[in-house]
């Protein structure tokens, strides 16, 4: 008949207790020095027959629990002088091994949170100055309030222009369909004058023709010019 014993390692005599009370499933606070101190023993035993090193701490605290043991069986003396109080040998095992029970369930928990954190990795900031757009003539030579002056300007003069008989159509007008429109104009021309991309009056194609402009040169695809306040403003191709 095979006889198997495994041998868990333990960080001390008291974590051995420990084991060794979790494994009966009585509290710490209801041991009983006897079975407990027989187990420690027995436990110790084994591990000697094993061949295995034996930590002097170990040898101690089996020490220790005879000797509680011991004076368990004792007959009690009565106490003269209530003002002489001596701890009792147990309760302060107890004590101890609650105390390293508490520390224990500490370090577990902070075991836990060490591989959680393990589990994340960072970095150090990155310098990104060289992803940044820098200021380049879109910025300088115009302003939007600029633009907007120029398109209103245009609306006003379209306005004394436009005939008596106005025809009226049905076409629809997309940002994305006009934005193709002006890449291809800027892309033949390379530079065009800002009223000249407004060649038909309608209240649609005025808008849509004036938000690609924007979309445009928010993309950073077309730059915007003008060369003095109330010059000329010109369109060129990025």
């Amino acid at each position: 008949m095979e006889y198997k014993i495994m041998c868990p390692e333990f960080e001390g005599p008291l974590d051995l207790l420990l084991h060794l009370i979790k494994e009966t499933n009585i509290d710490i606070c209801d041991i009983s020095i006897e079975v407990i101190t027989k187990q420690y023993l027995d436990y110790i035993n084994k591990m000697e027959e094993l061949n295995l090193n034996v930590a002097s701490e170990y040898l101690v605290m089996a020490a220790e629990l005879l000797e509680i043991k011991s004076l368990s069986l004792l007959p009690k003396k009565e106490v003269e002088n209530p003002d002489e109080y001596e701890e009792d040998p147990k309760d302060e095992l107890i004590r101890r091994l609650l105390e390293y029970e508490k520390y224990k369930n500490i370090t577990t928990a902070l075991k836990e949170c060490e591989n959680k954190r393990s589990e994340i990795y960072t970095k150090d900031p990155s310098d990104l100055d060289e992803f940044l757009v820098k200021n380049n003539e879109v910025e300088e030579t115009f302003s939007l309030t600029d633009l907007l002056d120029a398109f209103s300007k245009l609306l006003e003069r379209k306005e004394l222009d436009k005939p008596l008989n106005t025809k009226i159509t049905n076409k629809e007008y997309s940002v994305n369909e006009r934005s193709n429109e002006i890449r291809t104009i800027l892309k033949s021309r390379k530079k065009v004058e800002f009223t000249e991309l407004f060649e038909t009056y309608t209240k649609d194609y005025l808008v849509v023709t004036f938000l690609s402009i924007l979309d445009l040169a928010k993309k950073q695809e077309l730059i915007i010019n003008q060369d003095n306040n109330f010059n000329k403003i010109y369109l060129e191709a990025k």
